[in-house]
């Protein structure tokens, strides 16, 4: 399991409640989808931000997340298949071969790919239609800054050449500021929200030092909304 795998299926139960900005960019792409595909599959299901919020009849959804915790409190429903499994492994691209869908979505998730173009190369195969939200880099980015380290979130630039290689897109990049009464609070969040990924990656003395200095009263977010049709 990788760090930021155990991060979020540590943190599942707490999840809905601490995923704030998630739910928000969740409720937004499905507000983008056009039409109404019979045939849907989901990356980085989560538990669920996306498919509550799908009002329309479908066929069939797939929805895969790499957290069984997350699958387990996943809404359920008679056309939907849940699979926990990371979208990182070959054992994922033999899931989903010679699959076809209508629509493929992805909400809050590929950012944290070792390989996104990989993904893409596959999901292009499956779809030529996809809607998607990742969060960028410059989410958290006076935190990386103050520590002097680099998000394991990709940057909008590596993003979009994943996507170019086989999609038409259209990109919306949107910044949002999460407020909190006071530190500990906002501290809290990174750490229960998941979007921190690998929380193991600041020393000590880095932690302490951030702690100190961050003065702002709220945190960072940046995300990229992309639709895109097959080229």
């Amino acid at each position: 399991m990788t760090p930021v795998q155990e991060q979020f299926s540590k943190y599942a139960k707490e999840y809905n409640s601490n995923n704030i900005i998630q739910q928000i960019v969740s409720k937004a792409l499905v507000r983008e989808i056009t039409g109404k595909p019979k045939r849907i599959l989901e990356l980085g299901c989560g538990s669920g931000q996306v498919f509550k919020n799908i009002n329309f009849d479908f066929n069939y959804y797939k929805a895969i997340d790499f957290s069984s915790q997350m699958c387990e409190i996943h809404p359920k429903h008679k056309n939907l298949e849940l699979v926990a499994l990371n979208f990182d492994t070959e054992e994922f691209h033999q899931n989903v071969q010679n699959e076809k869908y209508d629509l493929i979505l992805s909400s809050s998730a590929l950012q944290w790919s070792n390989d996104l173009s990989k993904i893409m190369s596959t999901l292009s195969l499956l779809s030529d239609t996809i809607n998607m939200v990742l969060f960028t880099s410059n989410t958290f980015k006076t935190i990386f800054e103050l520590t002097n380290t680099n998000s394991p979130i990709l940057d909008l630039k590596e993003i979009k050449k994943s996507f170019d290689k086989f999609y038409t897109c259209e990109y919306e990049v949107l910044n949002y500021k999460l407020e909190f009464e006071n530190k500990k609070d906002l501290f809290n969040y990174i750490k229960n929200s998941g979007v921190s990924g690998d929380k193991k990656s600041l020393s000590f003395e880095k932690a302490k030092h951030l702690y100190k200095n961050y003065n702002l009263g709220y945190l960072e977010f940046e995300v990229v909304f992309i639709k895109g049709t097959k080229c």
